[in-house]
């Protein structure tokens, strides 16, 4: 791909550990093996649409490997192909019922781009992130994307970076908890993220030893929790933890809504579940219950070692896929070992990857003892 001399790198949508090992194998790929000049694009999609470039080097980014978040900053809140318009002062337009007016800016962030002579554009992301970077490819901008959530959900790729060290967290936060509920006899409900999957949950109930997991994809009956805690008590162990996904439900119930951001293309926000549960646990069970929400401390922190490597296979092979085989609007993916690619119109059509009731962790968890409320 001698026509290539010049690529761009964005974040976009929530941070996640890895993503600056992610931008440091792209990097040092491009410079190092195909001497190519690099750019970085502060903010995501915002930085693409008011031309936050700056240059990146070798240099910049060589010790960048161990930090978590992103050197490029993030936004999860520009869509420039549904974007709030703005007045002369800045502030958003609304109509008449009082609704956010938006208008597409996409336009303006390919000319951005031809303007400052970037040929192939990076974009490391999750569904939102990468849904707009196949509608980019659809204008005939060069995109090559990077899958990233620490949800693990993303459709047609066994794992994102991000996802182990946020396990790794949630199991970590877990045996932090255990000794205090230890030690005062409760039960403690905690609340882990990943919206409508529970990969996070499932993974990490299970490395910090939960004695009960509850996700979006089983929905749940509180008393056969309930019933399990009293067994237990019955039995000698005097706590419980208990695993929660933001996003699970009840039956014949809904998820718990946080609160609703209007002037996002993903409004909804999900959380409060664990005080719910908490609750209902310590009325059910006469035992008293403590809640504790994650939040965002799963997606902080340095990477874990595992994170990094697949970070920096997940970087190398993206620039080998532009420059050695040409291909572009597709997205690196990990199959078993091996990197491989898929077009991003097959991951944006996809639903989301979701837990199973039969996936093998499922009746792993169910076989050493461990609730799911089903």
């Amino acid at each position: 791909m001698s026509e290539i001399k010049k690529i761009a790198i964005l974040t976009g949508g929530g941070d996640c550990p890895g993503l600056n090992p992610v931008i440091r194998a792209v990097v040092k790929t491009a410079i190092e093996r195909y001497g190519l000049e690099v750019v970085g694009i502060k903010r995501g999609y915002y930085g693409l649409y008011h031309k936050y470039f700056s240059p990146l080097t070798v240099e910049m980014v060589d010790e960048i490997l161990t930090e978590g978040g992103t050197i490029l900053q993030s936004s999860n809140k520009d869509n420039l192909f549904i974007y709030p318009m703005r007045d002369e002062n800045g502030e958003i337009v609304k109509d008449e019922n009082g609704k956010i007016v938006y208008h597409d800016v996409s336009d303006v962030a390919v000319e951005n781009l031809k303007e400052a002579g970037i040929d192939a554009l990076f974009i490391l992301g999750g569904d939102g992130t990468l849904t707009s970077g196949r509608d980019f490819a659809r204008k005939g901008v060069k995109v090559v994307a990077i899958p990233k959530t620490i949800d693990n959900d993303l459709a047609c790729t066994d794992y994102t970076f991000g996802f182990d060290t946020a396990v790794a967290t949630v199991s970590e936060s877990i045996d932090r908890l255990r000794t205090t509920t230890r030690s005062h006899d409760r039960i403690s409900v905690v609340e882990v993220m990943g919206r409508g999957a529970g990969w996070l949950t499932l993974h990490g109930g299970i490395a910090g030893g939960a004695d009960a997991i509850l996700l979006p994809e089983i929905p749940f009956d509180l008393t056969k929790v309930a019933e399990k805690i009293k067994k237990d008590r019955a039995n000698g162990k005097n706590y419980q933890i208990v695993a929660v996904a933001e996003g699970a439900k009840e039956k014949d119930g809904e998820a718990v809504i946080l609160k609703v951001r209007e002037d996002s293309p993903d409004p909804i926000r999900l959380g409060g579940i664990a005080n719910v549960v908490a609750d209902k646990l310590e009325e059910m069970t006469g035992f008293e219950a403590r809640a504790t929400i994650l939040g965002h401390t799963q997606r902080g922190g340095s990477p874990t070692g595992h994170d990094r490597i697949l970070s920096t296979r997940y970087g190398n092979a993206a620039v080998k896929l532009a420059m050695e085989e040409g291909i572009f609007g597709h997205m690196v993916v990990l199959k078993g070992n091996e990197i491989s690619h898929v077009s991003l119109e097959e991951v944006i059509g996809q639903k989301t990857k979701n837990v199973t009731p039969d996936d093998p962790y499922v009746v792993l968890a169910k076989d050493i003892g461990i609730c799911f409320g089903d």
